[in-house]
């Protein structure tokens, strides 16, 4: 097993055979020692979140590909706290890929002349390039085809892959009375065949939940939503 790099929050190691080992660590994303998970750089770290993260990732990783919808998860093991998947190239350097069904978060600081906190977004996809030094800055789909990052065909199939990942996330977490506000997920292309597929983590470590108005933790969000 050889470690690739060390992440913010996971450590990522190759297994050969066109397979990565990605270790969960209980780093998570925020400012000033406070969780953010719009954030770029590692804020705290919250002992358990590492497992708790791939609890939830295990169980949505599952229902996804139930679904029939392309993933690059193969197995999660919680004793390890780690998960086994296909070995997928990123897109560019590196994109995330945020949906909106409230505003919240760096939507609201933006537009605040525009929108209400809280005001209900209709499944808003919008793209950020992975970028610490220049802040994760937001790109169009003309610009990702212009600078060779992504096709337009390409951003088509991303922003329907996320809405519909991310109603099935919303469907799940409102039968335990939880609404999603915002996720931000990862995408890649499969190295073995070059299908555009979900890759990293989804969990309370890249979402925003609440209930009942009021925003809940991550590691809270976990033992509401799987009751362990």
């Amino acid at each position: 097993m050889q470690l690739i790099y060390k992440g913010k929050t996971k450590d990522v190691y190759s297994l050969g055979n066109s397979q990565i080992l990605l270790k969960f660590k209980d780093d998570v994303t925020g400012e000033n020692g406070v969780f953010d998970p719009g954030a770029n750089t590692v804020g705290l770290s919250i002992e358990g979140a590492g497992k708790s993260g791939l609890k939830m990732t295990q169980y949505f990783y599952e229902l996804i590909n139930s679904s029939n919808i392309p993933t690059h998860f193969i197995s999660a093991d919680l004793d390890d706290v780690s998960m086994t998947v296909k070995d997928a190239q990123v897109i560019g350097k590196g994109l995330e890929v945020i949906c909106r069904y409230r505003a919240v978060g760096s939507f609201l600081r933006r537009y605040a002349a525009y929108c209400e906190e809280g005001q209900e977004l209709d499944r808003f996809v919008e793209v950020t390039i992975k970028d610490d030094e220049r802040g994760d800055p937001t790109i169009s789909d003309d610009a990702l085809e212009m600078l060779g990052i992504l096709s337009k065909s390409d951003y088509q199939e991303l922003k329907k892959l996320t809405q519909q990942i991310c109603d099935i996330v919303k469907e799940e977490l409102a039968k335990k009375g939880l609404d999603l506000y915002d996720i931000k997920l990862e995408f890649g292309h499969d190295k073995s065949n070059g299908q555009l597929l979900l890759i990293d983590e989804i969990s309370g470590g890249n979402m925003r939940v609440y209930k009942d108005g009021e925003y809940i933790p991550p590691l809270e969000l976990e033992k509401l939503f799987l009751g362990q």
